[in-house]
């Protein structure tokens, strides 16, 4: 009897253990978030930090028009070495010209599809052959087809998730090796504001947009997990409606307030958030802000504010 009260003393005694422990954790967690709120806080009162990205060896996927084309010239003004790939070579080759006046001798153009995994790590050997290790990887590679869900056929949604999103795992497999040999890389993707809410005429767009942040979000904590935490630096950014022919038919209700974006300043400020070291970003960046408070609320409120805004794609067929 009196061992049976004393094994009882000794469950309730551990108990009582275990929940003085996890409340002590959870007291140390708490005071942790509120410094870092503090800390978020004085930086944004702060002038911002920018590093210097001369040198760097970046690799832009899809840089043969648009937004692509925008930041290897923006890069190639900072003094970067940039790797323009595109799967026309055409297109590439007039990034390659523009930017080589900028700087002759550090910008270098490959033709590849990107959605082919061999074709991916077969440029990756000739990329680091040629140029080097590359120390800085944009995903910016994207198509967006405009119609309604029925109307896409199946091998439009397959080629859509080819290119925007298992096209980053490819490049990821080649290329992030190489910034884990040198201890130091910063792999940026370019999602959509389409990977932040879901849109009429865009249902597959969508579904891949939200992937890559998914995709950016898991590796992130993969890589706090291990000893590159410090050393490779992600960002995931969300651009509006920019104007670079993807949009074949936009719907602007306040043309002033979210009218498209120009290629040149989305270019400008990916480089931005690059230097800034900041791990997600819209463009504009007040998107995401609204967003997250929009979440909180009853999904009935946010579909009216959506209602109001009015804005997305017409229908390309």
């Amino acid at each position: 009897m009196i061992e049976r009260e004393v094994i009882h003393t000794n469950k309730v005694s551990k108990r009582i253990m275990d929940v003085v422990q996890d409340l002590s954790e959870f007291f140390v967690v708490f005071v942790k978030i509120l410094i870092e709120l503090l800390q978020r806080f004085f930086e944004k009162m702060m002038t911002k930090k920018f590093k210097d990205i001369s040198g760097e060896i970046i690799l832009i996927t899809g840089a043969g028009h648009g937004i692509g084309r925008e930041l290897a010239l923006h890069y190639t003004a900072w003094g970067s070495v940039v790797v323009c790939v595109d799967i026309n070579e055409k297109n590439n080759e007039e990034t390659l010209k523009k930017a080589k006046r900028l700087m002759q001798n550090s910008v270098y153009a490959y033709t590849c599809d990107v959605s082919d995994r061999e074709a991916v790590l077969q440029l990756a050997a000739k990329v680091e052959a040629e140029v080097g290790r590359v120390s800085v990887l944009v995903n910016n590679v994207g198509i967006m087809p405009t119609h309604p869900l029925e109307q896409h056929t199946p091998e439009e949604i397959r080629r859509v998730f080819d290119i925007n999103v298992l096209s980053h795992f490819w490049t990821l497999e080649a290329f992030l090796p190489q910034m884990k040999q040198q201890y130091r890389g910063h792999i940026i993707c370019i999602s959509s504001i389409a990977g932040v809410v879901g849109l009429t005429n865009l249902v597959p767009y969508c579904a891949t947009k939200f992937a890559v942040r998914g995709m950016m979000e898991a590796l992130h904590q993969e890589l706090r997990d291990g000893p590159y935490k410090d050393f490779i630096k992600l960002t995931l950014i969300y651009p509006y409606m920019t104007n670079t022919g993807l949009c074949k038919r936009p719907k602007v209700k306040f043309p002033s307030m979210l009218g498209l974006l120009d290629p040149k300043e989305v270019a400008k400020k990916i480089v931005e958030a690059h230097r800034a070291n900041v791990t997600e970003t819209t463009i504009p960046s007040s998107l995401l802000h609204i967003n997250n408070w929009c979440r909180l609320l009853p999904i009935r409120c946010s579909l009216l504010l959506k209602d109001y805004i009015d804005s997305g794609v017409e229908s390309d067929l």
